[in-house]
């Protein structure tokens, strides 16, 4: 590997050690082997090498949890299956789902982090969306799915046993669904 590469491996080992707003670039540094030039170099700001290690992060998450009851034929339970692993990586993997709300608010004070964030969020909702309907259907039903994850991710960070569980959110959205 090459320091691009070590950067963000060692960006993404400080993501769940340390957390976002607690990793400095000394610290990314000295997990990668590399030296505080390549930053710069590579990715220009600690930020933006943070950023692109979440977005990494996130993205593998994703498609393993779609991956999840994708065999399914029925729609409510590939949706509960859905949740089920959603809700397994929020317990599983807690630092980087905090780290995700961190960089969150990161983006309010930084233009450029949160034009990339930005992309990243629409890829999110289109390839959420794909599993469920095609065309705008699915981009629609996969932004709700964005929302309802950063949502549920955040009961779960800060109150996991009085958050909802995968049945919840799937009978949540069948009596939404029911409104007339």
């Amino acid at each position: 590997m090459g320091h691009r590469e070590d950067l963000l491996e060692g960006a993404k080992h400080c993501l769940v050690e340390r957390g976002y707003s607690r990793t400095t670039a000394r610290d990314i540094v000295e997990a990668s082997g590399t030296n505080l030039g390549s930053i710069g170099y590579h990715y220009g700001t600690k930020d933006k090498l943070l950023l692109q290690a979440m977005v990494e992060m996130s993205g593998e998450l994703a498609e393993e949890t779609m991956a999840l009851g994708a065999e399914v034929a029925d729609a409510e339970d590939r949706l509960r299956a859905f949740w089920k692993g959603m809700i397994e990586s929020f317990r599983r993997s807690p630092a980087l789902w905090k780290a995700n709300v961190e960089i969150l608010a990161q983006t309010l004070h930084d233009d450029e982090l949160r034009a990339q964030l930005a992309d990243t969020q629409e890829r999110a909702r289109i390839g959420l969306g794909r599993a469920v309907a095609p065309g705008e259907a699915g981009r629609a039903a996969g932004s709700i799915q964005f929302a309802l994850i950063t949502g549920v991710m955040t009961q779960h960070l800060i109150d996991p046993d009085r958050a909802p569980d995968a049945d919840a959110i799937v009978n949540g959205l069948k009596a939404i669904a029911k409104m007339q």
